[in-house]
């Protein structure tokens, strides 16, 4: 029986999604915002607030286990130095997930990924049809 397993398992064997997740959590660090399937992104919510809370607390032990959960120097280093103090006053919640609209080829929710303290972004609107010519 699967009682108190909460894992999202995405399709994907355990290797494949742990770095998939470490790679999207990474993206976030670098560029603020990921737009991913809305699955993906409740997945890695939960890794990218584990590894906030590892930036806030700022020792080395945390800076390893965050190395170990997103596999880059760099990107600890920015979430170290620039990320993490933006979220000393909060003590968690420190994602937010926008839906946006369904992609085109199969129909797949799409969702933006992004961190609290910036200004949400309205969710995209359907492309204007072209008017037909007759």
């Amino acid at each position: 029986m699967r009682h108190g397993k909460r894992t999202i398992k995405l399709g994907r064997k355990s290797e494949h999604r742990n770095a998939m997740l470490a790679n999207l959590v990474s993206s976030l660090v670098l560029h603020g915002r990921v737009r991913t399937t809305l699955e993906k992104a409740k997945a890695a919510r939960r890794l990218a607030d584990r590894v906030i809370t590892f930036g806030k607390k700022g020792t080395l032990h945390h800076r390893r286990l965050a190395l170990a959960a997103l596999r880059q120097k760099d990107v600890v280093a920015k979430l170290f130095k620039d990320v993490a103090p933006q979220f000393q006053g909060r003590s968690g919640g420190y994602t937010r997930i926008v839906k946006l609209n369904q992609r085109i080829g199969d129909s797949a929710k799409l969702a933006l990924l992004e961190w609290v303290e910036t200004a949400p972004e309205a969710p995209a609107a359907e492309p204007p049809k072209p008017a037909a010519t007759t």
